[in-house]
């Protein structure tokens, strides 16, 4: 059940706004790690970036992304890609081991079911 009363509403710096966006667009990066990094909903990111196309957010265009910040993003989604598929191949282990198990015990007579007499 949600909590009764006014909702903590988070204000960031037009800064901040512009500096994500421009995390966002860097080559190999998605929206979607960016936000995550950042601790924010991915929505409000891709919200900012329409601000950005739009106009409302103006970004300095004097700043440089910071390129170990950028490498690490890369990292990132390089990792989370790598976990997903090791988890795959943890699941298609489990289930081999689950069935190879249930053959051994087909073969050794042990599961067979028993059957009823014919009338």
């Amino acid at each position: 059940m949600p909590k009764s009363g006014p909702r903590k509403v988070y204000r960031y710096s037009q800064a901040f706004k512009a500096q994500a966006v421009r995390l966002s667009e860097l080559p190999g990066v998605e929206v979607q790690d960016v936000a995550e990094s950042l601790v924010i909903h991915p929505f409000m990111l891709s919200r900012w970036r329409k601000q950005v196309r739009d106009g409302v957010i103006v970004a300095a265009k004097g700043k440089n992304i910071d390129a170990e910040t950028a490498k690490e993003l890369k990292e990132l989604r390089k990792l989370k890609r790598k976990y997903a598929r090791l988890e795959m191949e943890h699941e298609i282990l489990k289930k081999w081991i689950a069935w190879n198990a249930e053959e051994k015990t087909k073969a050794s007579g042990l599961s067979t079911p028993s059957k009823k007499p014919s009338r």
